[in-house]
């Protein structure tokens, strides 16, 4: 039976975690024409539900602080659940679903789409920002933007770490820089859920993955498939190094989820030789970790012909293909730990002071559910 009302995470304003309030009494939706209630199981943490609660999407001056309004006006009201990457299970229909759907488990594509484009998407926004998301009991969502995933061997919380946030955002940027096999890549910020992804994302096209990350992480990036670790720690020598680990050939394409003054040493090492490339350098950006500004010479990108590609979300046909790499088994859960819903506050903290053990996602599992799909997995 399906409770009139739900417990969930309340996103009340902007600001700090004490913005988040834990409420038991949301009322749960109800599922409209076309689509399907969800039993939320397990939902990843992703670095944008931080930013959109701080109101850090400046797209103006430096200083400058706003909300994610891609399409003109803002859409994030209050208050909001959050969480973009749900998984769960089918237990109600709209009108004109398929009652065979219910009992389903799938994964949610987490856009909000402006129209039904497959190939575009060109004002992103996303359940959790614009729409309630998965940081509650329950969630209504399109019947055809809930995938299932019968997959056996994929805990809920598992799946949800392969959520479309990340692995759609990073298949996107490769995508978008025409990345093709045997090309050399590199992959900053390689330790996080879109950089995990990348890793494993560019071995299926048959790139060839270079991270970009702390020095003690580099087996288990290894492992998810990267050639080499470059340490982050050491960025002057930066081009050298490269050339150590390329044998003398530039990068391709860089994937930067870091930005800040890095990127002048990332575009520096694809241009040290030009007569070698195939291709132009290609920069595809889809985050600013270690700073939202670069002080570029536009001389370098024009001259060198360097390739910028911003990249936020991704389209239809990415995420359906996805799902099909996913259900094949040719793509790896990286889950790092779940927290119940209720400790969201402490989820929060942990992701915020992360130390060099982290590596992949942490997922939030309502409460209700900890015993089957979460104690497995916590810290």
């Amino acid at each position: 039976m399906i409770p009139e009302t739900m417990k969930a995470m309340l996103l009340t304003g902007h600001g700090g975690i004490e913005k988040l309030e834990y409420a038991d009494n949301v009322p749960t939706p109800e599922p409209e024409a076309g689509e399907v209630l969800v039993k939320v199981t397990a939902t990843a943490k992703n670095n944008t539900d931080r930013k959109a609660r701080e109101g850090l999407y400046p797209t103006k001056d430096k200083g400058d602080v706003t909300s994610f309004q891609m399409g003109g006006s803002p859409t994030l009201t209050f208050p909001r659940i959050q969480g973009a990457d749900v998984v769960g299970q089918v237990v109600a229909v709209g009108e004109g679903v398929s009652q065979g759907r219910i009992g389903e488990r799938g994964l949610l594509d987490f856009n909000l789409y402006a129209d039904d484009r497959r190939d575009i998407n060109l004002t992103p926004d996303y359940y959790g920002h614009g729409a309630d998301g998965g940081y509650a009991e329950y969630i209504s969502v399109p019947s055809d933007q809930f995938h299932q995933v019968e997959n056996a061997d994929l805990a809920d919380a598992e799946l949800a770490s392969m959520g479309m946030c990340s692995y759609q955002t990073a298949l996107h940027m490769l995508t978008s820089a025409r990345v093709k096999a045997g090309e050399r890549i590199l992959v900053t910020g390689a330790s996080g859920g879109v950089g995990t992804a990348l890793l494993q994302l560019c071995r299926i096209m048959g790139a060839i993955p270079y991270a970009l990350s702390q020095a003690d992480k580099a087996d288990a990036l290894i492992a998810l498939g990267a050639e080499a670790v470059l340490d982050r720690s050491d960025m002057d020598s930066f081009t050298d190094r490269v050339k150590a680990v390329t044998g003398g050939h530039p990068f391709d394409a860089v994937m930067d989820l870091a930005g800040g003054e890095m990127t002048n040493a990332f575009i520096d090492a694809m241009i040290f030789n030009m007569n070698s490339r195939g291709d132009y350098p290609r920069l595809s950006i889809a985050g600013a970790s270690a700073g939202n500004v670069s002080e570029i010479l536009w001389t370098k990108i024009y001259l060198y012909q360097v390739q910028v590609f911003g990249v936020s979300h991704g389209t239809r046909e990415e995420a359906e293909q996805l799902i099909t790499w996913i259900r094949s088994g040719q793509l790896r859960p990286v889950l790092h730990a779940a927290f119940k819903l209720s400790e969201l506050h402490e989820a929060e903290r942990y992701f915020v002071s992360r130390n060099s053990n982290y590596l992949g996602k942490i997922v939030i599992v309502p409460d209700a559910q900890w015993a089957e799909h979460g104690a497995a997995f916590s810290l």
